[in-house]
């Protein structure tokens, strides 16, 4: 049974009892919420509860060391969506304890690549970019106070919107403020 055959099969079984509170939910977040935070397999079903927050609440976005590259990267576009259409009030970037991203290498990554068989030109195209993001990412609380602060000074970002950096713990669940953004 390949992987798409075990996700669809449980698909199958999840439709054909599904709770009757996962119905009519609206898509704008209840808390007023939008979090920034990584894609690490340990924070699924894990961050949330942690921090109280339940289906429907928030609006969360998942990108790798949940860094920000530019003024209008995707997480840019994606909190102008969440605020200016669907009511964010306020915006939490999450960083991790023991982040994947703070040990890597653009090196590393441009290898792996050409291992399987991305033509260098390709990599030609990004590499500066590239470089510029995975090489800069070195301790997830100074990746943190960073994307809080282009948040911040981001022109399309209202200074209304209190921005808050939190660290998480993957083991224990732990969170500790990094900047409070009501101060």
């Amino acid at each position: 049974m390949t992987l798409l055959d075990e996700v669809t099969q449980a698909n199958e079984k999840f439709v054909s009892h599904l709770p009757a509170d996962f119905i009519g939910i609206s898509k704008l977040p209840q808390r007023q919420l939008a979090i920034i935070t990584c894609m690490d397999t340990r924070l699924v079903d894990f961050l949330e509860p942690a921090l109280g927050i339940g289906r429907g609440e928030a609006k969360i976005i998942k990108t790798a060391g949940n860094s920000i590259t530019g003024d209008f990267s995707d997480i840019i576009r994606s909190l102008l969506v969440c605020i200016y259409e669907l009511g964010v009030k306020e915006i939490m970037v999450i960083g991790h304890h023991e982040c994947g991203m703070a040990h890597a290498t653009s090196d590393e990554l441009i290898k792996a690549m050409l291992d399987m068989g991305i033509e260098q030109s390709a990599i030609d195209n990004v590499k500066d970019e590239l470089i510029h993001w995975v090489d800069n990412f070195h301790h997830p609380v100074e990746n943190v106070q960073d994307a809080v602060d282009k948040i911040r000074q981001n022109p399309l970002i209202a200074d209304s919107i209190p921005v808050h950096g939190l660290v998480f713990h993957p083991d224990t669940g732990k969170v500790d403020i990094v900047v409070n953004g009501y101060k």
